[in-house]
């Protein structure tokens, strides 16, 4: 274990869905705190106040919530170091602000939208950066008071050193450089009184006292700025990682298009939590290249920033997909019969008040089709036939199998067997198959398949025995007795 206190954070903006990406930053910053034994911080940056809302706080709380990412400090949880929201923070911001104008390490700028959009043109046309040119830097007092008078309402900008470069020792990438004359004087607070991203994450990093700043390569450029920042207050810097992009399949940033919805979509298209994190986890990390399947007890245990791979993680489906199916053949059958249920009641399979008996029946199929289905949300289509009574057929599947001369014939003895069987289980199930496959003189699969398409409509299904055990002798007898006539009447149109 670490000898420093570590502490990390997750900090989202609630102006969209928690996604694949975020989710990812959230579980390495959660893992992280986890194998050090520190503390992980939820902290919501809502200072974008026309964009935030309170469904994309919920949505983002209901998914690290159904991912299992408990935090130890944050909304609903309180701690020492809040508020947990920015918006609940601005004057702690304000208070900052005051300390670099009265340093000199800020100023007041009153350039209009359209002076700098028409300068920063201008400067390009000349070939040059179109940075801010600071000619509000060194406004005297008389100068600011005659542009308030205007009616102008001045942004705060930080006096960016210039001079030599800022050095960035990150945890994943190694040393990083940057030129300080690229930098120019960015704004830290705005006109209307909130916080510039830059700045309002660098007070709340430091007052939550976070050690270990991991975050996407995307605020790789942020990150100069924001030293500059700590610097000037007089704040220590934490450790900085970025983690690599995530891609489609297709090597472009991942988007809606290869499936980067929110993580509540995930858990309503049928994916377990479990499996999400064990993928999202492989997502620019690993442990050796051949272990795979973790369980959060092993990731906590064998997770580290030193394998994290510089180079972009691709998200692909079908490894998700994959990766779900294993999770859901490890399920304990009353765990697996408890997420099926809500599946067939969105389905209208089942009434919204199941009892023990039903129960009891969902189990069995649950357990029948458990090593068929990749996600929960095949189940109910794979397994519709068994809680209606009429059925749809695959007409290919009819004419396949059912259009066979000896088939009503041989329907007609099994369905004799079958309504004489009590009680009406697989072993003897499987005896009366054996009986009429020895009377019709067939291979086991030509009586078995003719009849898979007669109780369930299609040409794949679990295990036949199982079907019609968990199907019921009622329903087995009545679909025979529909597809007898089926198949002479198809027989007879030949």
């Amino acid at each position: 274990m670490s000898t420093v206190n570590v502490r990390t954070r997750f900090a989202p903006s609630p102006t969209g869905y928690l996604h694949v990406g975020g989710a990812r930053t959230a579980l390495f910053n959660w893992l992280y705190a986890r194998h050090h034994g520190g503390t992980f911080v939820l902290r919501i940056e809502d200072t974008d106040l026309e964009r935030s809302t309170e469904e994309s706080v919920t949505g983002i709380l209901e998914g690290l919530e159904w991912l299992g990412m408990t935090w130890d400090e944050g909304p609903g949880q309180g701690g020492d170091f809040g508020p947990y929201f920015q918006s609940d923070r601005l004057d702690i911001y304000r208070h900052y602000v005051q300390q670099l104008l009265d340093e000199d390490k800020a100023y007041y700028c009153y350039c209009t939208p359209e002076e700098l959009k028409s300068r920063r043109q201008e400067a390009l046309a000349q070939g040059n950066d179109p940075k801010y040119d600071r000619r509000c830097a060194q406004l005297t007092a008389a100068q600011r008071q005659a542009l308030n008078d205007e009616g102008r309402e001045p942004v705060v900008r930080f006096r960016s050193s210039d001079q030599g470069s800022t050095e960035v020792n990150d945890l994943i990438r190694g040393q990083i450089i940057f030129d300080n004359q690229m930098l120019d004087d960015f704004v830290i607070l705005k006109s209307d009184g909130m916080p510039t991203y830059n700045f309002a994450v660098v007070i709340d990093d430091h007052l939550m006292r976070i050690t270990h700043v991991i975050r996407g390569d995307d605020h790789i450029s942020n990150t100069p700025r924001q030293i500059q920042v700590y610097k000037a207050l007089g704040f220590p810097v934490p450790e900085f990682a970025h983690l690599p992009m995530i891609l489609g399949s297709d090597k472009t940033r991942l988007s809606k298009r290869h499936g980067a919805t929110s993580v509540t979509d995930y858990r309503d298209a049928g994916f377990l939590p479990e499996a999400l994190v064990n993928y999202l986890a492989l997502l620019g990390w690993s442990y050796s290249a051949t272990d795979t399947l973790f369980t959060e007890e092993e990731l906590i245990e064998k997770f580290s920033l030193d394998r994290v791979s510089r180079n972009p993680a691709v998200f692909d489906m079908k490894k998700l997909e994959w990766m779900n199916g294993v999770y859901l053949r490890e399920l304990d059958p009353e765990r697996l019969t408890d997420l099926v249920i809500p599946e067939l009641q969105k389905g209208n399979l089942l009434p919204e008040s199941v009892d023990e008996a039903a129960r009891e029946q969902v189990k069995q199929i649950a357990i029948a089709l458990q090593s068929r289905i990749r996600t929960l949300a095949e189940f109910a289509p794979s397994s519709y036939y068994f809680f209606v009574d009429e059925i749809k057929y695959d007409s290919k599947a009819v004419e396949k199998f059912l259009y066979r001369d000896y088939v009503p014939a041989m329907f007609d003895l099994l369905l004799d067997k079958l309504t004489k069987v009590e009680p009406f289980a697989e072993a003897n199930i499987e005896k009366a198959f054996k009986e009429v496959q020895e009377k019709v003189g067939r291979k086991l699969g030509d009586v078995i398949q003719p009849v898979r398409v007669a109780v369930t409509g299609t040409r794949v299904s679990p295990g036949m025995y199982e079907v019609l055990a968990a199907l019921g002798q009622p329903r087995t007898c009545h679909r025979l007795k529909k597809a007898t006539e089926m198949a002479k009447k198809g027989l007879a149109a030949q």
